[in-house]
């Protein structure tokens, strides 16, 4: 009897700790990035997969928080400076008021990047954002190599994205 009570256990056990890995692999770097598709500030869908074969900065922020919108300017060169070696950034924004709040923010701040509507599930598959700005950078094989909660400098990000642009121009 004991022996049984053990061997269910450690079944138990080992269910948990697999359901625990799987909730830790969302988002986590080394996972695959999961997929979305959502509406652009212009109301156009733009999936995760148009940027294919890319190196994509992931950035969800909103207009309404001041280390996100700090970190725009750095998003703007990064695409000017490194969008034609095959970089891609893309903008989640978690704003409750949507497109509406975010086409003018994008107009007003010449955004150059692509802008998307996040939704709860969104985050959620990226391993719930729990704060913001939580930016995740991708290589081009859809792997997440990398995470960031909250402002990071473009010189942090440079460090990050260079060898993976060299690395995946060859």
């Amino acid at each position: 009897m004991k022996k049984s009570i053990g061997w269910v256990f450690c079944g138990l056990l080992g269910a948990l700790m697999i359901i625990a890995e799987a909730r830790a692999a969302k988002g986590d770097v080394g996972s695959t990035a999961p997929s979305w598709s959502l509406p652009s500030i212009d109301g156009k869908t733009v999936n995760l997969s148009d940027f294919k074969g890319k190196v994509v900065v992931l950035d969800f922020w909103a207009t309404w928080c001041p280390p996100c919108r700090k970190e725009i300017p750095s998003f703007i060169e990064l695409q000017k400076e490194l969008g034609d070696k095959g970089l891609a950034v893309v903008g989640i924004a978690l704003d409750e008021e949507g497109a509406k709040v975010v086409k003018p923010f994008a107009k007003k701040n010449d955004i150059n990047y692509p802008l998307v509507i996040g939704k709860q599930a969104t985050s959620d598959s990226y391993g719930g954002i729990e704060g913001i700005p939580t930016t995740f950078i991708i290589d081009r094989d859809g792997k997440i190599v990398g995470k960031h909660v909250g402002l990071t400098s473009k010189e942090e990000f440079l460090k990050e994205l260079t060898p993976l642009l060299k690395a995946a121009a060859k």
